[in-house]
Protein backbone atom coordinates (compact mmCIF):
# COMPACT_ATOMS: atom_id res chain seq x y z
CA UNK A 1 0.00 0.00 0.00
CA UNK A 2 1.30 3.18 -0.59
CA UNK A 3 0.55 6.96 -0.68
CA UNK A 4 1.72 10.05 -3.29
CA UNK A 5 0.69 13.51 -3.86
CA UNK A 6 0.95 15.23 -7.05
CA UNK A 7 -0.79 18.06 -8.57
CA UNK A 8 -3.62 17.69 -10.80
CA UNK A 9 -3.16 18.07 -14.60
CA UNK A 10 -5.62 19.03 -16.43
CA UNK A 11 -6.58 15.57 -17.50
CA UNK A 12 -7.90 14.80 -13.99
CA UNK A 13 -10.81 17.06 -13.92
CA UNK A 14 -13.59 14.67 -14.21
CA UNK A 15 -11.93 12.89 -11.09
CA UNK A 16 -11.59 16.49 -9.17
CA UNK A 17 -15.47 17.05 -10.02
CA UNK A 18 -16.35 13.72 -8.71
CA UNK A 19 -14.55 14.28 -6.01
CA UNK A 20 -15.84 17.44 -5.27
CA UNK A 21 -19.64 16.21 -5.65
CA UNK A 22 -18.65 13.34 -3.36
CA UNK A 23 -17.64 16.15 -0.49
CA UNK A 24 -20.71 17.95 -0.97
CA UNK A 25 -22.68 14.90 -0.47
CA UNK A 26 -20.90 13.91 2.47
CA UNK A 27 -21.51 18.00 3.71
CA UNK A 28 -25.22 17.07 2.91
CA UNK A 29 -24.82 19.86 0.10
CA UNK A 30 -25.25 18.58 -3.28
CA UNK A 31 -28.00 20.60 -3.71
CA UNK A 32 -25.01 23.48 -3.41
CA UNK A 33 -23.26 22.14 -6.52
CA UNK A 34 -24.17 24.17 -9.46
CA UNK A 35 -20.56 24.43 -11.40
CA UNK A 36 -19.20 21.85 -14.41
CA UNK A 37 -16.41 20.15 -15.03
CA UNK A 38 -15.85 22.80 -18.22
CA UNK A 39 -15.98 25.31 -15.70
CA UNK A 40 -13.56 23.70 -13.41
CA UNK A 41 -10.87 22.95 -16.03
CA UNK A 42 -10.86 27.00 -16.89
CA UNK A 43 -10.24 27.97 -13.82
CA UNK A 44 -7.75 25.10 -12.62
CA UNK A 45 -5.59 25.35 -15.80
CA UNK A 46 -7.18 29.03 -17.98
CA UNK A 47 -5.96 32.41 -17.39
CA UNK A 48 -5.70 33.34 -15.16
CA UNK A 49 -5.67 30.40 -13.06
CA UNK A 50 -8.29 30.75 -10.11
CA UNK A 51 -6.48 27.84 -7.81
CA UNK A 52 -4.28 24.91 -7.34
CA UNK A 53 -5.32 20.91 -6.73
CA UNK A 54 -2.99 18.46 -4.94
CA UNK A 55 -4.22 14.86 -5.33
CA UNK A 56 -3.76 11.78 -3.11
CA UNK A 57 -3.24 8.52 -4.96
CA UNK A 58 -3.33 5.50 -3.25
CA UNK A 59 -1.77 2.18 -4.92
CA UNK A 60 -2.21 4.83 -7.65
CA UNK A 61 -5.88 5.44 -7.69
CA UNK A 62 -6.97 8.89 -6.69
CA UNK A 63 -8.31 9.07 -3.39
CA UNK A 64 -8.51 12.54 -1.80
CA UNK A 65 -7.72 15.98 -3.26
CA UNK A 66 -6.85 19.48 -1.38
CA UNK A 67 -8.58 22.27 -4.08
CA UNK A 68 -6.43 25.46 -2.84
CA UNK A 69 -5.73 29.02 -3.22
CA UNK A 70 -3.32 32.22 -2.63
CA UNK A 71 -5.00 34.84 -0.35
CA UNK A 72 -3.07 38.29 1.48
CA UNK A 73 -2.81 39.04 5.06
CA UNK A 74 -2.45 42.75 5.44
CA UNK A 75 -1.80 42.49 9.12
CA UNK A 76 1.30 40.31 8.40
CA UNK A 77 1.76 41.90 4.91
CA UNK A 78 2.24 38.11 3.01
CA UNK A 79 0.64 36.23 0.92
CA UNK A 80 -0.90 33.22 2.44
CA UNK A 81 -2.77 29.68 1.35
CA UNK A 82 -6.61 29.32 2.05
CA UNK A 83 -7.76 25.39 1.58
CA UNK A 84 -10.99 25.71 0.26
CA UNK A 85 -11.40 21.95 0.12
CA UNK A 86 -9.88 18.60 1.65
CA UNK A 87 -11.64 15.48 1.10
CA UNK A 88 -10.20 11.70 1.60
CA UNK A 89 -12.91 9.21 0.26
CA UNK A 90 -14.37 7.15 3.55
CA UNK A 91 -13.09 3.76 2.69
CA UNK A 92 -9.45 5.55 2.59
CA UNK A 93 -9.87 7.23 6.06
CA UNK A 94 -7.48 6.89 8.69
CA UNK A 95 -4.55 6.06 7.15
CA UNK A 96 -2.69 9.44 6.98
CA UNK A 97 -3.75 10.70 3.70
CA UNK A 98 -5.53 14.00 4.77
CA UNK A 99 -2.30 14.53 7.21
CA UNK A 100 -0.39 13.47 4.28
CA UNK A 101 -2.32 16.74 1.92
CA UNK A 102 -2.16 19.12 5.04
CA UNK A 103 1.61 18.96 5.37
CA UNK A 104 2.39 19.24 1.73
CA UNK A 105 0.29 22.48 1.81
CA UNK A 106 2.32 23.43 5.06
CA UNK A 107 5.52 22.98 2.93
CA UNK A 108 4.08 25.03 -0.30
CA UNK A 109 3.32 27.72 2.25
CA UNK A 110 6.83 27.68 3.24
CA UNK A 111 8.14 27.08 0.24
CA UNK A 112 6.12 30.45 -1.04
CA UNK A 113 7.25 32.45 2.32
CA UNK A 114 3.37 32.69 2.89
CA UNK A 115 2.29 34.15 6.34
CA UNK A 116 -0.42 31.37 7.18
CA UNK A 117 -2.25 28.52 6.12
CA UNK A 118 -5.70 28.69 7.01
CA UNK A 119 -9.35 27.03 6.33
CA UNK A 120 -12.68 26.18 7.41
CA UNK A 121 -14.27 23.60 9.28
CA UNK A 122 -17.94 23.10 9.73
CA UNK A 123 -19.04 23.58 13.13
CA UNK A 124 -20.44 20.03 13.30
CA UNK A 125 -17.44 17.89 11.80
CA UNK A 126 -15.82 17.08 15.39
CA UNK A 127 -13.97 14.42 14.22
CA UNK A 128 -12.28 16.97 11.53
CA UNK A 129 -11.94 19.94 14.35
CA UNK A 130 -10.01 17.54 16.79
CA UNK A 131 -7.98 16.14 14.04
CA UNK A 132 -6.99 19.80 12.64
CA UNK A 133 -6.53 20.94 16.73
CA UNK A 134 -4.23 17.68 16.99
CA UNK A 135 -2.10 18.80 13.97
CA UNK A 136 -1.79 22.13 15.57
CA UNK A 137 -4.46 24.24 13.97
CA UNK A 138 -6.01 27.16 15.79
CA UNK A 139 -9.44 26.89 15.29
CA UNK A 140 -10.64 30.30 15.59
CA UNK A 141 -14.04 31.15 18.08
CA UNK A 142 -14.41 34.73 17.01
CA UNK A 143 -14.68 35.19 13.45
CA UNK A 144 -17.47 34.01 11.46
CA UNK A 145 -17.91 33.38 7.69
CA UNK A 146 -20.02 36.05 5.50
CA UNK A 147 -20.94 34.87 2.10
CA UNK A 148 -22.86 37.45 -0.34
CA UNK A 149 -24.18 34.80 -3.80
CA UNK A 150 -26.39 35.02 -6.58
CA UNK A 151 -28.52 37.61 -6.37
CA UNK A 152 -27.23 39.25 -3.07
CA UNK A 153 -24.80 39.83 -4.70
CA UNK A 154 -26.12 40.72 -7.96
CA UNK A 155 -27.82 43.67 -5.66
CA UNK A 156 -24.29 44.21 -3.52
CA UNK A 157 -22.89 45.34 -6.92
CA UNK A 158 -25.71 47.34 -7.68
CA UNK A 159 -25.69 49.77 -4.38
CA UNK A 160 -24.48 52.99 -4.55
Amino acid sequence: MSLSLRPATETDIDVIFNLIQALAAYENLSDAVTGTPEQLRSHLFGQPRYAEVLLAEWDGQVVGFALFFSNYSTFLTKPGIYLEDLFVLPDYRRRGIAKALLTRLGQLAVERQAGRLEWSVLDWNESAIAFYEKIGATVLPDWRICRVTDDALTTLAQIN
